[in-house]
């Protein structure tokens, strides 16, 4: 089998024993698995090539890309006999058509290539993943139907997909690298590979929508109250300014006592420290100044603002999104901790935190709880650990099961997901099974089946 692979792609190619290892584990430090080999084909021909021998030989397929998955999505289990397929060779941006406002992208390129290529052409690409861009890569968005700070205008990373190139489990290719805004002709099967953590083919390429690079950007850094009070100022903000608003997040205090302390040259935004803050921006394609009327945004709010600055200057903005994007770096740094991507609709948004935070402050006192996240679109990043790091691991190792069966009730009694933007994976593949109803769970595993007859596409994985 290890020759057969060579022959494909070429010996340097392939990696096995002790130097697999390192793709096959997690980002988190969670998963690890491992893999009879890891292969990096250089163009979809070859992945086909790759996924036909295993399919032959009745060979589980793991696809990887940049492997930041947070659910263990992109890594082997660590039973079974599994080749792990890393597509980051096929990096390439096929076509950039700025007239269509369209590009054509391999699934190995860089979040943030693609950033700079729209950028050259006087284009936006609004994925807003800044944090994690130059290490995922566009397959893995794809795969998990990536959200990020840029929802809340421009949607999930499924609404700037227009088509789709893939290699199916038994090998052949479908290519639907269609630039169409409009195409009636029956079912719409990308939408099929887009969220489901190649557990149905290995996406290749993508034709990704553009958006006109905007030319006035104002920030707001905002103190607030409690989260009830940002989710009123969200609306009256939305009222005021209209679609000019492209992101709207939420950090809590614990938020930022890691960030102080675990990421150099940070600091407070205000004078003095609150529980609560809110960073937005607004953005426009014409050069008008925003920053005004942010100002005149907020001073016409009745709701409770503690403090508020508002800049159109990048670095002042800068430093107040450097605080946001380095949270889970920061936390990381304490160890694992027990996470909760979750959504709920945003008028309960301030309801699942506060009954969230009294259950489990009650129930494990020593518990450190990190809220913060995309309030625009009501996907709220819930994060548990213990407050003594050396005690963390023994924390979740006790109390893991019990503090998702409560956060998940809660969500779900307020008709919320237990996954917002960071898929299911490991992670979440049992417990999809309490809050998806059975009808869900059949047609599921029936286009599953449809597709992958015989279970060989990143098995253990989302079902």
């Amino acid at each position: 089998m290890i020759d057969a692979l060579v022959k494909i792609v070429g010996a340097e190619h392939v990696l096995t024993g002790e130097h697999a290892q390192p793709y096959c584990r997690d980002w988190r430090g969670r998963y690890a698995g491992t893999a009879l080999a890891v292969v990096f084909p250089s163009n979809t021909e070859q992945v086909a090539a790759v996924v036909q021998l295993c399919a032959a030989n009745n060979i589980s397929i793991v696809p990887q890309g940049g492997n930041t998955s947070l659910c263990g999505g992109s890594v082997p289990l660590p039973r079974g006999v599994q080749v792990l397929v890393n597509v980051s060779r096929l990096n390439q941006i096929r076509e950039l058509d700025a007239l269509n406002y369209t590009v054509t992208v391999e699934a190995g390129c860089k979040l943030a290539t693609l950033y700079a290529a729209a950028d050259a052409a006087n284009r936006l690409f609004p994925l807003g993943l800044t944090a994690i861009a130059p290490h995922c890569e566009i397959g893995g968005n794809l795969s998990t139907n990536a959200g990020g700070i840029g929802v809340l205008r421009y949607g999930n990373m499924r609404d700037l997909v227009l088509g789709v190139e893939v290699v199916l489990p038994d090998g052949r290719i479908w290519h639907g690298l269609r630039s169409l805004r409009k195409d009636n002709t029956g079912y719409d099967l990308k939408h099929l590979f887009i969220g489901a953590e190649g557990t149905l083919g290995i996406v290749t390429a993508a034709v990704l929508k553009l958006f006109p690079r905007p030319k006035a950007v104002a920030h707001g850094c905002i103190a607030v109250r409690d989260p009830a009070t940002a989710v009123a100022l969200l609306a009256h903000l939305r009222a005021s300014c209209g679609d000019n608003i492209s992101s709207f997040e939420i950090i809590s205090r614990s938020c930022l006592e890691l960030v102080f302390k675990h990421i150099p040259d940070t600091r407070e935004p205000f004078e003095q420290p609150y529980e609560w803050m809110v960073l937005t921006q607004l953005a426009h394609v014409l050069d008008t100044p925003l920053d005004a009327p942010l100002r005149a945004a907020l001073a016409s709010f009745s709701g409770e603002v503690l403090a508020a600055e508002v800049t159109a200057d990048k670095a002042q903005a800068e430093r107040w999104w450097t605080l946001r994007r380095n949270i889970s770096e920061a936390q990381k740094r304490e160890g694992i901790s027990i996470k909760h991507d979750v959504s709920v609709p945003i008028s309960r948004l301030a309801e699942f935190i506060a009954r969230a935070n009294q259950t489990l402050r009650e129930q494990y006192a020593q518990s450190r709880i990190v809220a913060f996240g995309h309030i625009g679109d009501g996907n709220i990043h819930y994060n548990i650990s213990h407050r003594d790091a050396l005690q963390n691991q023994a924390f979740i190792a006790t109390h893991e099961t019990a503090i998702n069966r409560c956060v998940y009730q809660i969500v779900a009694e307020l008709n919320g997901s237990i996954s917002a933007e960071h898929g299911l994976g490991q992670l979440k593949r049992d417990e999809i099974h309490q809050y998806k109803s059975a009808l869900e769970l059949e047609l599921m595993q029936r286009v599953k089946a449809a597709l992958d007859p015989h279970g060989l596409m990143n098995p253990g994985k989302l079902i």
